[in-house]
C-alpha cells in the first residue's frame, strides 16, 4: 500500500492504460480475433485518455499513439473477419 500512496497517480494510471492496450492487442491477436472484447477495452482506454487528457502527465502522447495503433489493428481485424 505504501507504493500506491507514494507513486504519482499519473504513473499508476499510465501503467494501467498500457496494460489495457496490451489486453486489447491480445484479443485482436487471437484466432479468431475477439472483436467485442477488444472493442470494449479500446473504448474504455479512449474514455480514460479523453477525460484525463493532459492531467495524465508527460506520457499522454504515448498513450494516445498506442491507442491509435491498437485501433488500427482493430479496424484491420474487423475487415478481415467480414471477408471470412
Amino acid at each position: 500500500m505504501e507504493w500506491l500512496r507514494t507513486t504519482a497517480v499519473e504513473t499508476i494510471l499510465g501503467n494501467h492504460i498500457l496494460h489495457l492496450i496490451q489486453l486489447a492487442a491480445v484479443h485482436l491477436a487471437a484466432t479468431p480475433a475477439n472483436l467485442p472484447a477488444a472493442q470494449l477495452v479500446i473504448d474504455i482506454v479512449g474514455a480514460v485518455i479523453r477525460e484525463g487528457g493532459e492531467r495524465l502527465g508527460e506520457h499522454v502522447d504515448l498513450y494516445r499513439s498506442a491507442l491509435a495503433e491498437v485501433q488500427q489493428v482493430y479496424v484491420r481485424a474487423a475487415r478481415s473477419s467480414e471477408r471470412a
